[in-house]
């Protein structure tokens, strides 16, 4: 499982016209899901995103976490993070989990997500054409790749 992290200081998700998710302070999250994707990478993304120090203390030092904030989150489900364009001009996007493997995948991953925040965490619509706006904080954007733990 991979996921890109970027820190807003508002963000939004619009489909077929309709603004579907608004945040303002927090966390825009991009997951991308493969096949050998297990309970542990989410367990470990969660963890790893709730307590990632990356928001600004009273010395304006990244030291608090988004837990500490008490920030809002949006997932998005972004199954071009596994392209491979290893060869040619087209990416590749084998490596991404299929639907049915996938969506049960990305819905626990919000679910566990909302559990360790303890509070609701607003999405895309997996599989969805969604136009995401952000205003990027910072910019902070930060890459996890739980396979590799880093």
């Amino acid at each position: 499982m991979k996921v890109v992290i970027q820190r807003v200081s508002k963000a939004s998700v619009t489909i077929n016209e309709i603004k579907v998710a608004s945040i303002e302070n927090g966390l825009l999250v991009l997951v991308g899901i493969v096949d050998e994707d297990l309970q542990e990478d989410i367990d470990f993304l969660v963890r790893k995103i709730s307590n990632l120090r990356i928001f600004n203390d009273e010395n304006q030092v990244m030291n608090k976490s988004l837990i500490d904030i008490q920030g809002d989150v949006i997932v998005v489900s972004q199954f071009t993070l596994h392209a491979s364009t290893k060869k040619g001009n087209r990416p590749s996007y084998i490596k991404a989990a299929k639907p049915e493997i996938a969506i049960p995948l990305y819905e626990n991953f919000v679910f566990c997500l909302e559990k360790e925040l303890g509070k609701k965490v607003q999405t895309g619509e997996f599989g969805a054409d969604m136009k995401v706006e952000i205003l990027n904080d910072g910019p902070v954007t930060i890459v996890i790749d739980s396979k590799n733990k880093e």
